[in-house]
């Protein structure tokens, strides 16, 4: 595991037990809340990777070019967006998770009131 996924983890770990104090969240509930944010993340850079990957010719290449390789590159770049993510992406996932963790608050504390 590279450094900037530990350094990464570790960061997501300190965030998730101060999260957890401060809303009264569990550890489950904000652990799913960070996973769809990274898959968020994933998928959003996959979608910018696409008009990149869509001009590119293949035709040439050693491997390239067909039917095959056209049916398959929207989940060859998807992939690829998430493995971004995974590893540490661009930082698009820590503002989706603290914007994800807002909204639960808040909606925690509008169900107390009732």
């Amino acid at each position: 595991m590279s450094t900037v996924a530990n350094v990464s983890a570790a960061q997501i770990a300190s965030a998730q037990n101060t999260a957890s104090t401060q809303s009264g969240l569990k550890a489950e509930a904000l652990e799913k809340t960070r996973k769809a944010a990274v898959e968020f993340e994933g998928m959003t850079i996959g979608e910018m990777l696409q008009p990149m990957f869509d001009t590119v010719d293949t035709a040439n290449g050693l491997f390239g070019g067909g039917a095959a390789e056209a049916q398959f590159r929207s989940l060859q770049v998807l992939e690829l967006g998430k493995q971004i993510a995974n590893n540490g992406g661009i930082g698009l996932a820590d503002s989706v998770y603290r914007q994800m963790l807002a909204m639960q608050e808040k909606a925690q504390q509008e169900a107390g009131k009732s």
